[in-house]
């Protein structure tokens, strides 16, 4: 991640500052930035969204293919994601120095769609056994201003919400061998559910408070963090800790409680944007993302 160094008075002015609700950029604990979210950018792929939060800069592209399912899963399809962190983004990204984030961001949005009360991979299904859908999620981190996993989480479940999956007008199995055939109609698809897929709400504990959408500077700040993936029912999917320092117990479940009800409302206000923007009807889109 990103590297940021800061003074000891900085910190204690950030750390007091957070105790008095009055961070530096004028927020409470609670409340995020303004985001700004543009979903189906790029149209040579199946969905597509770019999130940008303050200084933070995600794009999404989604790939859908057929595949053969798993021995083990015969009855479900596949979802793999893959995170790129650009070296435009920071300089410590250069060469392979953005791999290990990357990796950790990966594993954190599996670890968010694993289950099936967040992504059921049985409707990816075509002919058990012979053929699925595979779904490649592929996150681009071209800027990097602080609060990535939720920046990522968010720009990861539009872009889903945007994916349209060709329809299968025929599916059979001819000599045991699968015959599929798709509608020749390129507007003839089928549109991903996206009701029940997670939010990634990203908890900072600072000090003796905890804070929602840190910044850069805050992030140094921080010895410990909790990353949880919030479904839009208030259920957890997954809660991965990060840092090195401790949490009581009762701050712990005082950080779930928060973050559950967070992630309720930041689902409901996605989801409300995301329809908002599908009723502006088709867009002309120029260029490589305008």
């Amino acid at each position: 991640m990103a590297e940021v160094i800061l003074s000891s008075g900085e910190k204690t002015f950030i750390l007091h500052g957070i105790d008095a609700d009055f961070r530096n950029d004028g927020r409470r604990q609670c409340e995020y930035r303004s985001m700004e979210i543009e979903t189906k950018l790029m149209p040579q792929t199946h969905g597509s969204a770019r999130l940008r939060i303050g200084n933070t800069d995600i794009l999404v592209g989604i790939k859908v293919e057929l595949d053969i399912p798993h021995a083990d899963k015969p009855n479900e399809g596949k979802l793999e994601f893959f995170v790129d962190c650009s070296a435009t983004a920071t300089p410590a990204f250069e060469g392979k120095g953005g791999d290990d984030l990357a990796t950790e961001i990966s594993n954190i949005l599996t670890a968010a769609y694993q289950t099936r009360n967040a992504f059921d991979l049985r409707t990816l299904c075509i002919l058990p056994h012979k053929k699925c859908w595979k779904i490649y999620v592929d996150v681009l981190i071209l800027q990097c201003g602080g609060n990535l996993f939720d920046a990522v989480g968010i720009a990861v479940k539009a872009a889903l919400n945007s994916t349209e999956i060709p329809k299968i007008t025929t599916a059979t199995l001819d000599g045991g061998e699968p015959d599929i055939e798709l509608s020749d109609d390129p507007y003839d698809c089928i549109q991903l559910d996206t009701s029940n897929y997670p939010i990634i709400v990203t908890l900072c504990k600072i000090g003796d408070n905890y804070i929602i959408d840190p910044t850069l500077e805050e992030e140094v700040c921080s010895a410990s963090s909790i990353i949880m993936s919030v479904l839009p029912n208030g259920k957890v999917s997954s809660i991965i800790k990060l840092g090195y320092g401790s949490i009581q117990p009762s701050t712990f479940k005082k950080m779930l409680q928060m973050g559950e009800n967070i992630g309720l409302n930041l689902n409901e206000s996605l989801m409300k944007a995301l329809k908002e923007e599908s009723q502006l009807g088709q867009r002309q889109v120029i260029g490589f993302l305008r």
